[in-house]
């Protein structure tokens, strides 16, 4: 019978998720049954009787489609088409198109229903299928979560995938194994035609982490002394790398073997306990610290699914994945055995790559000042030579402190041992201290050369300098301190060989700086602003005058002989920017960090967590109600006071009206003196007889009448002459 030609287009549900994403993106780079078995392995698959014809691997690499779980997501680059679904009919005729349909329900419980219907959608349509398809549901270990030990009286006895009738499920996941039942109930009918396969999934990690993102977090973050471990921590947990479960998932599309369930967790059987542990010792404080289930409950970072997760204890073997399939496994032995390559990945994905930047320049430039600006707007350590040898020699006396301590409560408790804390040679920490005290006693304060290296190279090595980055200011000072803090610690003589020949120096990539800033400016220009400082400001520091021109010379000193600390990194090839601090005529350094800032680019942490978030608008909110009380009072100040000076010009305006109508009246009664004397001496007299005459006799026209008299009567007048 001839082989079927293999299928090549896959449907994938959720393509932008952690698990979609890793899955879709390594399946678009493998080439069509590039996983089969020799073709003598092969022959002996027909000879069992086997009906299902094999494909053969092909020169074709998987075409993923499927669907996203926002809308709004960003198209995977691997995707060759994405589907927005407005209803089942549609999803039908897409799945339809593809020869391989994915389903992970891992990640969102929401997909079960729809996962179950696509394959029963399917297997409706199986007549019209003209080759096979195969349907691979991906399920999770927790539908195991409540199976009895296959032998009560040896319970370290592995599940493998032959029990998967056996297993029950976690309360929490009935709906996961009904799924998984379903599943593999419609690959029974025609598996020439539909085969249907369901890959148990172990906790996946790798890459974004996943399930124990929590813990990666918690440790990479630095904030806490110790990783809590809930409960006792000797719960087993099955695991699986994220890129191993697409391997699986390669495997069962190009061999589609017999067996329909298949278990996709790794070979390690590590506890809780060891898991956080491991998290702990490589990328956080190094400690654990038990704590009751019931404080799990209270952590708002992880939901009951993932609590449950956390939780199990299976034992898990998985016999089919090493004894048919081709794995090409990424961590078959586990996260604990390839957990320096998981932190790498965990950071690349994540975006959490150190920033690490030294600040170089002579005193009273601003070093420090600018130093702490960066600390705070990236969320680096600050790093000075005092402050990490202060904190080195109190880490020291603790030390010493406590295992003193502990030979107390020996001799109370008559001999008995008490346990030392692991990592720490009390005797090694106690000859370290007397050395460090020694040293600055002979040095008049100061600390040797050898001391001083070791304790600047174990603060960078320091697990938050490793994880977030650090900010060094002014140090190193030399280029033997530099060639001394960062080379890798090889054979001396094969160092000074490979330097004869003009070969780069070695260095350690885990702790060089990535950004040199070096600050320039004249003596002149550096004087003058020691000499601006507020007394206050001065008492107490090396900025008096003596030290400071002291410390000036010194720092010219070291940077004009023939080989530099600049010189270091320029052969490095990390090449220093100067900055000339005097164009900016910034007592504050505002302008400087600024500049710093947009050459080093966008933070790369976490970013504000949800408290900080919630911390910032409620400030703002706080801000913006006391800025628009503020502009509330000032308008109704403006308006009080624009209405006072308004009635006050109307009041001055009355007045001045009240005056000219005044001066008005006065001028005019002025003015109507003479006029009233002459009509009060020539009219008057003769008006009023006139009048009291025509009151007398009451003509018919008075005014005819009293025209006349006033004619008749008027002094002016002889009659007689006329």
């Amino acid at each position: 019978m001839a082989e079927a030609a293999p299928g090549r287009r896959v449907f994938l549900n959720h393509l932008d998720s952690y698990c979609g994403r890793s899955i879709g993106e390594y399946l678009s780079t493998c080439v069509v049954g590039a996983t089969l078995q020799s073709p003598d392995e092969e022959e002996e698959g027909d000879e069992n009787g086997s009906d299902v014809e094999f494909p053969v691997a092909s020169e074709e690499v998987y075409e993923i489609v499927g669907t996203l779980s926002k809308p709004e997501s960003t198209i995977p680059l691997f995707a060759m088409e994405t589907y927005a679904v407005p209803s089942r009919e549609a999803l039908l005729s897409h799945l339809l198109e593809c020869e391989i349909i994915l389903y992970n329900i891992t990640e969102d419980a929401n997909q079960i229903e729809e996962a179950t219907w696509a394959a029963s959608a399917l297997h409706k349509e199986i007549q019209t299928f003209t080759k096979q398809k195969i349907f691979i549901l991906i399920s999770t270990i927790m539908t195991w979560g409540n199976t009895k030990p296959l032998d009560a009286e040896n319970p370290e006895v592995p599940f493998n995938d032959q029990d998967f009738r056996k297993r029950r499920s976690h309360p929490s996941f009935m709906d996961y194994i009904n799924a998984e039942k379903h599943i593999v109930k419609l690959g029974k009918t025609k598996k020439e035609k539909f085969s249907t396969y369901v890959v148990a999934s172990g906790h996946q990690y790798g890459a974004e982490e996943e399930l124990f993102h929590y813990f990666f977090k918690m440790s990479w973050l630095g904030e806490t002394p110790a990783i809590p471990v809930f409960g006792d921590g000797n719960n087993i947990i099955p695991t699986i790398h994220i890129r191993d479960l697409a391997v699986v998932l390669q495997n069962v599309a190009d061999h589609r073997p017999d067996l329909q369930y298949v278990l996709a967790v790794d070979t390690s059987m590590h506890t809780l306990e060891e898991l956080v542990k491991c998290i702990s010792q490589n990328i956080g404080p190094g400690k654990i610290e038990k704590v009751p289930k019931e404080y799990a409950f209270l952590r708002k970072e992880l939901t009951q699914k993932q609590l449950d997760m956390l939780f199990v204890n299976l034992r898990m073997e998985p016999v089919h994945l090493k004894e048919n399939f081709n794995m090409r496994w990424v961590a078959e032995e586990g996260l604990i055995e390839n957990i320096t390559q998981v932190v790498t990945e965990y950071k690349q994905t994540r975006g959490l790559l150190p920033l690490k930047v030294c600040i170089h320049g002579p005193p009273a430039s601003g070093k420090t000042t600018i130093a702490k600006e960066l600390c705070r707007h990236y969320k680096l350590h600050y790093v000075r030579i005092n402050e990490a040898i202060s904190e080195k020699i109190a880490y020291l006396e603790e030390i010493v402190a406590k295992a003193l301590d502990r030979v107390q409560v020996e001799v109370e408790l008559e001999g008995e041992d008490v346990q030392e804390e692991e990592g720490e040679n009390v005797e090694a920490a106690k000859e370290l201290l007397e050395a460090i005290k020694e040293s600055m006693k002979k040095n008049k304060g100061r600390l040797g050369h050898e001391y001083l290296i070791e304790i600047m190279k174990d603060k960078l090595m320091s697990m938050p300098c490793r994880n977030q980055g650090y900010v060094l200011d002014g140090f190193p000072e030399t280029y033997g301190q530099a060639r001394d803090l960062f080379k890798v610690e090889d054979d001396e003589e094969e160092e000074e060989e490979e330097e004869a020949k003009g070969k780069m120096p070695k260095f350690n990539e885990i702790i060089i700086p990535e950004f040199i800033f070096s600050l320039t400016a004249s003596d002149e220009f550096l004087i003058n602003r020691i000499i601006n400082l507020p007394e206050n400001e001065v008492v107490g520091t090396h900025y008096t005058e003596e030290q400071f021109l002291q410390s000036l010379k010194r720092f010219r000193k070291l940077n004009t002989a023939d080989t530099t600390v600049l010189n270091y990194f320029d052969e490095l090839e990390i090449h220093p920017q100067l900055i000339d601090i005097a164009v900016y005529e910034d007592s504050e350094n505002s302008l400087t960090v600024s500049k710093i800032i947009k050459e080093i680019g966008e933070p790369r942490n976490y970013g504000l967590t949800d408290e900080e978030k919630e911390a910032l608008e409620r400030q703002a909110a706080e801000e913006r109600i006391v800025k628009e009380a503020q502009e509330k009072a000032e308008q109704e100040r403006k308006e009080a006071k624009e209405r006072e000076e308004r009635m006050a010009r109307l009041e001055e305006w009355n007045k001045q009206q009240e005056e000219v109508k005044k001066q008005e009246q006065e001028l005019l009664e002025a003015q109507s003196i003479p006029l009233r004397n002459y009509l009060m001496k020539n009219v008057m007299p003769t008006l009023m007889r006139g009048i009291n005459e025509c009151c007398r006799i009451r003509p018919d026209d008075p005014v005819n009448f009293l025209a006349e008299y006033l004619f008749k009567n008027s002094p002016d007048i002889d009659w007689n002459k006329r």
